[in-house]
């Protein structure tokens, strides 16, 4: 048996699979963000602790003797946080996310002072890296920042507290800015960019390898085996990849949860950065992956919903009930509600309705809302080198239960959606990557999961989808000269 668990940003996730890949026990625990400030966005590592430790204790009572037969362990979680400890192992402030923009003035100044970091990282100096978010520690919180003694990612934290071992692995490693992601190895020139130096990270192992074991005295705890391994694992998209079965190269998927990413894998590292897209290494030893990322994906209908006091069920049901005419003339939303990447690293874009009127019904805004989430992954889409030899893609994360959502992304990309079971997901790369860790074969262990459905792209659809698209693009671009008018 392997235990896969999730570091998401509204969810910490967790699942057991057995030697044939059945998954055979599965929980979850709700987390927050905290937003004290404008373009902040905070989570305390703590809290992960706390929501791991729930949902082990579901897990043992939902499938107690699958519990017991646990091997090995594999570890997923949101990418770019920043986890500061001290010497004595104490978090030092809360962890500052992936979509926390603060950093956007020291990315400016990074950019024009130190070009090699775009040139080794193969990536776009961006507010949710790692390394911005550091440097506005050294600048603002200067004395919290001499006390750093490890910088740790959201995952790479949940195992020091499960082993007491600073480990992380490539593919998370990519997204602090930090790495050489050719050689997929810290880069000692951009560690000290940022004042630091390698005593201060964690070393680096491959995902699918092994990382340490479970300390003993946590296992007696839980009720496992002393000599339970722990994998590498990966970042939260990369470890999808591996639960979708997205290992080789060509292989895609999209993803739908509170951001939305466009993953292909690569056999070579192939940096655009100029694009926007983010050149990271896989999860897999020998592969790497090209990515667009925007901010905001179900985030955006989960912040409506809760505008409106409406749940996403009931959002979505009323959704389906309107007809082809009423989507024609609906409102256009731009998705920026925590600015964007991909293609703009643009940190200061903001959402926005255009096309209000009276009778402007909600679900017509909730409408509006999953389309102009295709429409930015749209404008990802079109900047991937590969975009044009991807035939089809897989589809994962929350969005993926709107059938509504799936049909307009293939709609709008002119591209077959495929759907899995909902357990295809970071936690259950997660566990895969545990089971390779274990010894298991990745032909075996990382297959493509069941499909659910498919969603064949209508001509005729597209056709008007493309000029709603065109119209999309020339708001956020009257919204960029709009803000510069704003005192």
């Amino acid at each position: 048996m392997y235990l896969g668990i999730d570091i998401g940003t509204s969810e910490l996730k967790a699942l057991i699979v057995d030697t044939e890949g059945n998954i055979v026990a599965s929980g979850h625990a709700a987390l927050s963000v905290q937003r004290p400030h404008p373009h902040w966005a905070e989570q305390d590592p703590e809290r992960w602790w706390q929501a791991c430790n729930e949902v082990v204790a579901g897990l043992r009572q939902q499938a107690p003797d699958a519990w017991r037969a646990v091997r090995a362990i594999g570890l997923s979680g949101q990418m770019h946080g920043a986890v500061l400890l001290d010497k004595q192992g104490e978090v030092l402030r809360p962890c500052i996310l992936w979509n926390d923009t603060r950093s956007a003035p020291q990315c400016a100044a990074l950019s024009r002072a130190h070009p090699e970091m775009v040139q080794i990282s193969g990536n776009l100096i961006m507010p949710g890296f790692t390394a911005p978010k550091l440097r506005w520690v050294a600048e603002q919180e200067p004395a919290l920042f001499r006390r750093i003694d490890k910088v740790l990612l959201p995952k790479d934290y949940l195992r020091w507290r499960l082993t007491g071992r600073f480990v992380s692995d490539p593919s998370d490693a990519a997204g602090t800015l930090w790495l050489d992601v050719a050689t997929r190895d810290w880069s000692d020139t951009l560690l000290a960019i940022s004042g630091l130096t390698r005593d201060r990270m964690p070393t680096l192992v491959e995902g699918s390898a092994v990382s340490a074991t479970l300390q003993a005295s946590l296992a007696s705890q839980w009720g496992l085996s002393s000599s339970v391994i722990v994998a590498g694992g990966g970042g939260d998209n990369a470890a999808s990849a591996v639960g979708v079965g997205a290992v080789q190269p060509g292989d895609a998927f999209i993803s739908l949860g509170t951001s939305g990413v466009i993953f292909v894998v690569n056999d070579r590292w192939q940096a655009d950065p100029q694009s926007g897209v983010h050149a990271f290494c896989h999860a897999l030893p020998g592969r790497w992956h090209q990515m667009s990322v925007m901010l905001s994906a179900a985030s955006g209908l989960r912040w409506l919903c809760n505008l409106l006091s409406i749940s996403e069920n009931q959002l979505l049901a009323e959704m389906a009930d309107l007809s082809e005419e009423q989507r024609r003339g609906a409102p256009l939303f731009l998705p920026y509600l925590s600015g964007e990447r991909t293609p703009h690293n643009d940190p200061d874009a903001s959402g926005a309705f255009f096309n209000l009127r009276h009778e402007t019904p909600r679900a017509l805004l909730g409408y509006a809302v999953l389309e102009g989430v295709v429409f930015g992954l749209a404008d990802g889409f079109s900047v991937l080198s590969h975009a044009q030899q991807i035939t089809q893609c897989s589809l994962t994360g929350g969005g993926a239960r709107s059938t509504l959502w799936a049909q307009l992304i293939a709609d709008v990309l002119q591209r077959t959606i495929i759907t899995h079971p909902a357990s295809a997901s970071g936690a259950l790369g997660a566990a895969r990557l545990a089971w390779l860790a274990d010894g298991g074969d990745e032909s075996r262990v990382c297959l493509k999961p069941p499909v659910q459905a498919r969603y064949h792209p209508s001509a005729a659809r597209g056709e008007w989808l493309q000029q709603r698209l065109q119209v999309f693009r020339t708001l956020y671009l009257q919204q960029q000269q709009a803000r510069a008018l704003l005192p």
